[in-house]
């Protein structure tokens, strides 16, 4: 866990990665920024997988337990967001009632496989009841959610790699705005 803290915080952010990277993706570092500017102290999450050294990840429920354990384990600030890149917002959208979130941010999530759309994961968007974002390539080949419920999409130039830290940024700030004052 690598903690980012800010002076006098007024919430927390834990995000996760995505099953082929870690925590230095772009857009990890793009929210990271926008995040931490708006007064947020951020912790971002390796899953143990990674630590170890492997490059595939857990099955589901060890990814979850992983991820709500550390976060049990964390002494930070109310109101808590999580979020996550691909595989992380998965994660994070699994987990969210179950750690108190109060939103979720989600950067490229794998709707589906490519090429599968009979394979959606959109349930699990569908199941997070707080405010969520999503910020999602207009190219991503596993597919684009559609607006929810307390869901904002927002499409951006690109593919799942959301390889702009800065249009990443910029978006995550202006939805911060809505949901932290």
């Amino acid at each position: 866990m690598h903690l980012r803290p800010v002076d006098s915080p007024a919430a927390a952010l834990v995000l996760g990665h995505g099953a082929g990277g870690g925590v230095e993706s772009p857009d990890l570092v793009g929210a990271s920024n926008a995040a931490r500017s708006a007064g947020l102290t951020v912790a971002l999450v390796e899953q143990p997988y990674r630590v170890a050294g492997r490059r595939s990840p857990a099955p589901a429920y060890q990814l979850d337990a992983a991820w709500v354990s550390v976060i049990e384990q964390l002494v930070l600030p109310a109101p808590l967001l999580v979020g996550g890149r691909s595989a992380g917002a998965r994660v994070a959208c699994r987990t969210a009632a179950d750690v108190g979130a109060a939103a979720v941010i989600c950067l490229a999530f794998p709707v589906h496989p490519p090429g599968r759309p009979e394979k959606s994961r959109i349930a699990e968007l569908d199941a997070v009841t707080v405010p969520t974002l999503v910020v999602q390539g207009e190219r991503d080949p596993f597919g684009m959610p559609p607006p929810g419920p307390n869901r904002t999409v927002v499409p951006i130039p690109g593919t799942h790699s959301l390889r702009s830290s800065a249009t990443v940024e910029a978006v995550v700030a202006d939805w911060l705005e809505t949901v932290t004052t």
